[in-house]
């Protein structure tokens, strides 16, 4: 069974597309479109796990609110 992360999206001043996974510190990339993005952002998911192959995860995002202030 596939696990399921959560990819936090940003456009940078300079135009590109960040992914950060919030459940893997460190595990982020950048890309000019969204399809380069997702498959980049694939990638760096499994390079990491490969990586630390005993990972366990820590904690599980809970939501993302916006506020107005």
């Amino acid at each position: 069974m596939a696990d399921v992360y959560n990819v936090l999206i940003e456009k940078g001043e300079d135009g590109y597309l960040i992914s950060e996974v919030i459940e893997l510190p460190g595990c982020h990339t950048q890309a000019t479109s969204f399809d380069e993005l997702f498959a980049r952002t694939r990638e760096a998911i499994e390079l990491y796990l490969d990586v630390k192959k005993d990972f366990q995860l820590e904690h599980r995002f809970l939501g993302l609110q916006q506020m107005v202030v």
